[in-house]
């Protein structure tokens, strides 16, 4: 595909397509090549794109963090060494401030979804055809590089969340104590109906609300670079302006990554307070 002149549509759906491996209608095993094959791979089709990325930043993630505690040193910390404790304290106190319970697993989950999900964001400011291209290069059809626009990665990360709230809650409460929140809060016993019917829906959306903030909002700033991009095959005047819109919508998209990733990981925090209290 990288020889043919694509329509903006055509763009469009290619740039959206993850490079999809699994199980064909005939019984063959190989990749998608577009979206009605992609479809009738079903649901245990595997998005390598979205696995390759996320669990390669996620190796680069604790790569560099690891190599920064073997080196810290009191003397004359390194530029990177400031950076891990700033960002380490910025956790610390952001813990603090959203969980008053004890359990050393919170801090370093928090640390590790923030700094997770900002590098999977963080891939969206990279121009939208040059890692594709590269790929088609070496005969990969398609790829798509940001692991948090693909709900199957968001999912993922917010269904483990979700194991997380289950397992406190049960833990701290007991099975009894967390039937009876579910069941006697808050219109008492005689409304237990309605209380598994609010309460209910109230612990599904939790998983399902964390999981599309984070694909809606980079899904959003991913086609909106998309679209910027069909911008340069417009003629020059229009391809300057795609440019000049270009910086200034990635300039902003680094608060919207930082913030996704933060909002993420504060949820995350609040959300197991909740499973950890008593009452509440």
């Amino acid at each position: 595909m990288s020889g043919e002149v694509l329509t903006s549509a055509e763009y469009i759906s290619h740039h959206l397509q993850n490079l999809t491996f699994g199980q064909h209608p005939d019984g063959s095993w190989g990749i998608a090549h577009g979206i009605e094959e992609a479809k009738e791979m079903g649901f245990w089709a595997i998005h390598l794109d979205t696995m390759g990325f996320s669990i390669g930043l996620g190796v680069l993630f604790l790569y560099f963090f690891r190599r920064a505690a073997k080196q810290a040193t009191a003397e004359v910390p390194s530029g990177f060494q400031n950076f891990a404790e700033w960002i380490v304290e910025f956790i610390e106190d952001t813990v603090k401030g959203s969980f008053s319970g004890r359990n050393p697993l919170i801090a370093p989950l928090a640390f590790t979804i923030f700094i997770w999900i900002f590098l999977m964001n963080f891939m969206d400011l990279i121009a939208v055809d040059f890692l594709p291209h590269l790929a088609q290069m070496i005969g990969i059809p398609y790829m798509k590089v940001v692991p948090t626009t693909d709900p199957n990665a968001t999912f993922g990360m917010a269904i483990g969340v979700f194991f997380l709230i289950l397992y406190y809650s049960f833990k701290i409460k007991g099975p009894g104590g967390f039937f009876a929140e579910l069941a006697f809060q808050p219109f008492g016993k005689l409304g237990m109906p309605i209380n598994l019917l609010l309460e209910g829906v109230n612990l599904i959306s939790k998983p399902v609300s964390l999981a599309l903030r984070l694909f809606g909002n980079m899904y959003a700033g991913e086609m909106i670079f998309i679209l910027i991009a069909i911008m340069y095959s417009g003629g020059l005047v229009l391809g300057a302006f795609g440019g000049l819109l270009q910086i200034g919508w990635a300039i902003f998209h680094i608060l919207i990554i930082t913030l996704q990733a933060f909002i993420f990981m504060t949820l995350t925090i609040v959300y197991l307070e909740m499973a950890h209290q008593e009452h509440h």
